[in-house]
C-alpha cells in the first residue's frame, strides 16, 4: 500500500487472542509491538529495509523514549488501523507521533523516539542520509 505522503503511513492488524489479557481486552504493551511493525512497515515502503541499514550504514535504531496515551480498549478480533508520522528529525534521532484506531474509534496515541546508534558499538551516530531524504520535504512543510 503506498504512503498517504512522504511523512506518514498506514498499517493495519487483527488482535489476537494471544494480544490479550483474560477479559479480552489488548494488554498495553501489545500496543507498543504494534507501533513497532508500523514503523519498520514505514520504512520499507519507502525501500529502507532495517537489516540493510544495519549492514549498509552500520546503524540500528533503539527506542529511547515512548508516551503513549490511551483512549478506548482494543478488544479480541478487531482490525486495527495504526496511522504513522514522522513528526521530527534531528541529527541523532527521530520522532514518530502513531494514532491506533478500530473502525474511527481512536484507542491510543503513542510518541515514540528513536536514537540512531552504530551498530558496532551502540554509541549515538548520525542518521542515514537516505532516511533524512525520504522523509526530509514533507517534514519541512508539515513542521513550518
Amino acid at each position: 500500500m503506498a504512503p498517504e505522503s512522504d511523512s506518514r503511513g498506514r498499517f493495519y492488524v487483527r488482535v489476537y487472542y494471544e494480544d490479550t489479557d483474560h477479559g479480552g481486552v489488548v494488554y498495553h504493551a501489545n500496543y507498543l509491538r504494534f507501533m513497532e511493525r508500523a514503523r519498520t512497515e514505514m520504512l520499507r515502503e519507502r525501500g529502507l529495509e532495517l537489516d540493510r541499514l544495519e549492514k549498509e550504514d552500520g546503524v540500528v535504531f533503539a527506542v529511547r523514549r515512548a508516551q503513549l496515551d490511551f483512549r478506548a480498549p482494543a478488544r479480541f478480533n478487531q482490525h486495527l488501523r495504526i496511522d504513522t508520522r514522522v513528526n521530527e528529525i534531528r541529527p541523532l534521532r527521530m520522532r514518530f507521533v502513531q494514532q491506533i484506531f478500530a473502525e474511527e474509534v481512536l484507542l491510543c496515541i503513542g510518541e515514540i523516539e528513536v536514537a540512531c546508534l552504530a551498530a558496532q558499538n551502540f554509541r549515538p551516530t548520525p542518521i542515514p542520509v537516505s532516511i533524512v531524504t525520504a522523509f526530509s520535504s514533507t517534514l519541512t512543510h508539515e513542521n513550518a
